[in-house]
């Protein structure tokens, strides 16, 4: 999935750093090594955990984190697969929509569209593949996450729902 730019200039990246757990240990010991990066065998980003909550339900991703222009003009392009739990978080600041296209894509994609008060604003559905249709947000988004086409639906995934990263 390659970002068309649909405004002038360029956005700023931001990563948001995965909340720590309830009852972890409050100071790091000396024999405890620090916690090795995941990394994604085929595209060589970072994998990080992300929650969409949806109703009570809090549903659990592994995604490739894409925070570099070149890891974002990249995306999904040329992927074949993509596992149920699996997806692509590409973070922005907020200020700006964004728009996607599905160029050298064979996989049908869910493109969910993130607000600044990281809740799902829009999401297009089932993209078509290799199109090179501009697929727009509504309104500026901090995020946009890529899953495999049609999970959104599957899963109750709704604009509205709280994303978590």
């Amino acid at each position: 999935m390659k970002t068309l730019a649909a405004f002038a200039g360029g956005a700023a990246l931001v990563a948001c750093s995965p909340q720590t757990q309830a009852g972890a240990a409050s100071e790091p010991t000396e024999s405890a090594p620090a916690p090795a990066a995941s990394v994604h065998p085929v595209s060589g980003l970072a994998v990080i955990p992300l929650t969409v909550t949806s109703g009570d339900e809090r549903i659990a991703f592994s995604v490739e984190v894409a925070d570099t222009p070149e890891a974002q003009a990249r995306g999904l392009m040329f992927r074949t697969e993509l596992g149920d739990n699996e997806g692509m978080i590409f973070p922005y600041d907020g200020t700006r929509a964004q728009s996607f296209w599905m160029k050298n894509t064979p996989l049908p994609l869910d493109i969910i569209y993130i607000g600044p008060d990281r809740r799902i604003s829009n999401i297009a559905a089932e993209t078509e593949p290799y199109s090179l249709d501009p697929v727009y947000s509504e309104g500026p988004v901090l995020g946009v996450l890529e899953l495999r086409g049609g999970r959104a639906a599957e899963l109750g995934i709704e604009p509205g729902d709280l994303v978590e990263w």
